[in-house]
């Protein structure tokens, strides 16, 4: 058996969700004030009402993993000693180990002030450093200038835009597909994780 997962960079700290975090981001999701990263998250529909029970189910895979070797599908943002966001992937084609990664921070005051792009280094580098595939790629939609430019931040560069595909609030936007491979992702200096606690890789001293 493993430890939690703790990565910390410069001021962010990507760590395994608990239990705490599921009501606290029930909270974001359906109570708080600012709810504005709504607006900007995938995938683009109304947000349907749930119970806590009903929201909280689906992160109990997530809860289960902690403290084994398995690599993470998803991690706490933690920035000042509180949750802001998570950190998560999905598959697109599991045949080709193909998956897409994402991010969301619901506290907007923390948007375009680096936070999101040292968050989403961490997790590319805990990745490429945990998972055997050969890139990371994105999804989103045209108007969401934020997420695009956060990810060529983190080296990845557009490979398609499939013109009006995506209705976002009734108008219509480009889908467009960013990603990396893992010799580009090798090649570029910059590391963000200045920590690591737990993680288990192959070939790698963490």
């Amino acid at each position: 058996m493993g430890m939690s997962i703790v990565l910390r960079s410069e001021r962010v700290v990507l760590r395994d969700l608990t239990e705490s975090d599921i009501r606290r981001m029930y909270y974001h999701y359906y109570e708080a004030e600012d709810r504005e990263f709504l607006e900007w998250d995938g995938p683009y529909e109304p947000l349907e009402e749930e119970t806590f029970g009903q929201f909280a189910d689906r992160y109990q895979a997530q809860l289960a993993i902690v403290g084994t070797d398995t690599p993470r599908n998803r991690l706490a943002i933690e920035i000042g000693g509180e949750l802001k966001g998570t950190v998560g992937r999905y598959w697109v084609d599991k045949a080709t180990n193909w998956f897409e990664i994402g991010i969301t921070i619901y506290d907007s005051r923390y948007w375009s002030g680096g936070y999101g792009t040292e968050a989403f280094g961490c997790w590319m580098e805990y990745l490429f450093a945990t998972v055997d595939t050969v890139r990371l790629g994105i999804g989103t939609w045209s108007g969401n200038t934020r997420m695009i430019g956060l990810a060529a931040k983190c080296g990845m560069l557009e490979e398609a835009r499939v013109r009006k595909a995506r209705i976002v609030r009734g108008d219509y936007y480009d889908a467009v597909k960013m990603g990396i491979l893992r010799e580009e992702w090798d090649a570029r200096s910059i590391r963000y994780i200045k920590d690591w606690s737990g993680v288990h890789a192959a070939g790698c001293d963490k």
